[in-house]
């Protein structure tokens, strides 16, 4: 059975990419003397795996990564110890057997805050809640694997629920979003907003991810 991290990565630790952080985690295990499983082979490195890679750019506060524990710590020392190792804005927050399969990994909280310099425009609010109460609404999503190098998505199916909140310079949709098979990155839905009401585009917006649930809508463990 793996051993399961969950992990917070906010501040400049958002602008690390995947690859690097994966990096990171590595040599965080050696710094810290955590010993952990190796993959085989002629050339064998440290085995860690990141579920549900994030955008750069966006914050979170439930990552999870899997590797296996063989020494030099026990599970409860893991996070005090790995997060000394790491940079700032990297904080480990559990440690612990692996409770849920992957597959299981169903939704995701993500909370997308619009900001607006000069105030919003009261009929943002409108436009959005027009927007989201569709019965469809297709957007390009980019593809490798097909000829054109994007396919196209109907974000309404994937949206499980959404909440919107209004201030005089922010919208700040909480929303939840399938994951995997397929999975709604919120960046598509700031784009469907923009692309359909340009007139309330706003000028920052922030991505942060808060939950992740299984198929039932419960923790995932």
């Amino acid at each position: 059975m793996a051993d399961r991290l969950v992990f917070s990565k906010t501040g400049r630790a958002k602008y690390i990419s995947h690859l690097d952080l994966m990096r990171t985690f590595q040599r965080a295990f050696a710094r810290a003397g955590i010993e952990i499983k190796h993959t085989e082979g002629f050339n064998p490195h440290p085995f860690v795996s990141i579920a549900l890679p994030l955008s750069v750019g966006y914050s979170s506060q439930c990552e999870i990564l899997e590797f296996g524990l063989v020494g030099g710590a026990a599970p409860e020392e893991v996070p005090e110890r790995l997060t000394a190792a790491m940079p700032e804005g990297i904080v480990v927050h559990s440690c612990a057997p692996a409770r849920m399969p992957l597959k299981r990994l169903a939704m995701v909280n993500y909370i997308i805050s619009m900001e607006y310099g000069e105030g919003r425009p009261l009929e943002a609010e409108t436009a959005m809640r027009q927007l989201l109460s569709r019965e469809s609404l297709v957007m390009e999503k980019k593809s490798n694997k097909a000829k054109k190098g994007f396919t196209e998505v109907d974000l309404i199916p994937l949206i499980h629920s959404w909440n919107l909140e209004c201030t005089r310079d922010t919208m700040t949709l909480d929303t939840v979003l399938s994951a995997q098979n397929p999975g709604l990155n919120p960046e598509l839905i700031r784009g469907a907003f923009c692309r359909e009401y340009p007139q309330y585009a706003p000028d920052f917006v922030t991505f942060h991810r808060r939950r992740v649930l299984d198929q039932d809508g419960g923790p995932f463990e």
